[in-house]
C-alpha cells in the first residue's frame, strides 16, 4: 500500500486494485506534506508509426534516456507519488518500454500505467508486462471503416489488440469525439464495455494545426449522450475552450500542479501536455517540480 500526505488528508493507494482512501480527517503538519505531483505522466518518444490527423503530440524527435526514467520515477516516488503514466508519441517504439515499466514497478510503490493505439502489443509483450503494469488504455476512435480511415490500421486487428490488453491489467479505451467519430459512440462504447474494458474516456477533440477542434453542434451531441448513458463507466477529457462537460477537479485546496505534472519526450517538466510552461529537468525531478511551482505561483 502506498501512503501519500497531502493537504487534503492521508491517501492510502493500492495499485493491485486501484483501491484509493483518503481519511480527510487527518491535519498533515505542513513539514509532512508529500511534495511530489500525485500523478506524473512521461511522454517516453514523440515518435509514433501512425498520423492521426487530430494527434497534438510533438512531432520533432525526442525520446527520454533510459536512466534518467528509473531515476526520476524513483525520486517521485519517494517524494509522495502515486502513479506514473507512459504515453508518446507511442511508448512502446521506445527500445526500453518493456525494462522501464519492469524496473519502475520492481523499485516504486507507484502505479504504472501507459496509452497505446494497441497494434504494437503481442503475446510475448502482454507476458512481459503482465504484474508490472497496473492500468493501460488503448485509443479507439470510431469502429470499422471510420477507424481505418483515422487510424490507417485494421478494426479487427485492433479488436484482437484488446483481447490482449486484457491480459496484461485492467484496461480502458481513449475515444476522441468530433464530427467524424460520434456516430460511432455507441457501436464503440457497447463494444469496449462487452471486451471487459473498465472505462471509457471521452476526449473531445482538441484544435491542432488546421483542424478546428470539436464543433459546437457535436458538443451538443455528446452532452446528451452522455446524459443518456449514466449505466457506462466514463472518464471525460477537460479541455479550457469547452463548457458544460461535468469533469472532475483536483481538489479546492490544492494546486494544480501538486495534482498532475508532465514530462515531456525532451526531459521538460510542464503542467500538462498542452502548457508552455516548462522547465527542463536535470538530475532531480523534484528540484524542476519546485522550479515551475515558482514559475506558475504554484506552491509546494
Amino acid at each position: 500500500m502506498k501512503v501519500r500526505h497531502d493537504a487534503n488528508g492521508v491517501h492510502i493507494f493500492d495499485r493491485r486494485t486501484g483501491l484509493n482512501i483518503l481519511l480527510d480527517e487527518c491535519a498533515v503538519p505542513t513539514e509532512e506534506k508529500d511534495p511530489a505531483p500525485r500523478f506524473v505522466s512521461m511522454a517516453l518518444t514523440n515518435a509514433c508509426d501512425l498520423q492521426c490527423r487530430f494527434c497534438y503530440a510533438p512531432k520533432h524527435p525526442a525520446r527520454l534516456d533510459t536512466r534518467w526514467v528509473i531515476t526520476w520515477a524513483t525520486e517521485l516516488d519517494k517524494s509522495g507519488c502515486v502513479g506514473l503514466g507512459f504515453g508518446g508519441g507511442e511508448p512502446s517504439l521506445h527500445p526500453d518500454f518493456l525494462r522501464i515499466c519492469q524496473e519502475v514497478s520492481a523499485r516504486t510503490q507507484m502505479a504504472v500505467t501507459f496509452t497505446t493505439h494497441g497494434h504494437r502489443l503481442t503475446e510475448n509483450m502482454a507476458k512481459a508486462l503482465s504484474g508490472c503494469v497496473h492500468f493501460l488504455r488503448v485509443s479507439m476512435d470510431g469502429t470499422g471503416s471510420t477507424y481505418e480511415a483515422i487510424r490507417n490500421r485494421s478494426f479487427s486487428v485492433l479488436v484482437d489488440k484488446l483481447h490482449l490488453a486484457r491480459e496484461i491489467a485492467p484496461f480502458g479505451v481513449n475515444y476522441v469525439v468530433n464530427a467524424e467519430t460520434i456516430g460511432h459512440l455507441d457501436a464503440a462504447a457497447a463494444m469496449a464495455f462487452e471486451l471487459g474494458a473498465f472505462e471509457l474516456l471521452l476526449l473531445p477533440e482538441r484544435p491542432v494545426g488546421t483542424n478546428q477542434g470539436i464543433d459546437i453542434s457535436t458538443m451538443e451531441i455528446l452532452l446528451d449522450w452522455i446524459n443518456r448513458n449514466g449505466h457506462y463507466r466514463l472518464a471525460i477529457s477537460e479541455s479550457p475552450h469547452l463548457q458544460g462537460l461535468p469533469v472532475a477537479h483536483p481538489f479546492s485546496d490544492e494546486h494544480s500542479l501538486i495534482a498532475y505534472a508532465h514530462v515531456d519526450a525532451s526531459g521538460y517538466l510542464r503542467t500538462s501536455s498542452f502548457s508552455n510552461e516548462a522547465v527542463q529537468i536535470h538530475s532531480s525531478v523534484m528540484a524542476a517540480v519546485s522550479e515551475l511551482c515558482a514559475k506558475t505561483g504554484g506552491a509546494l
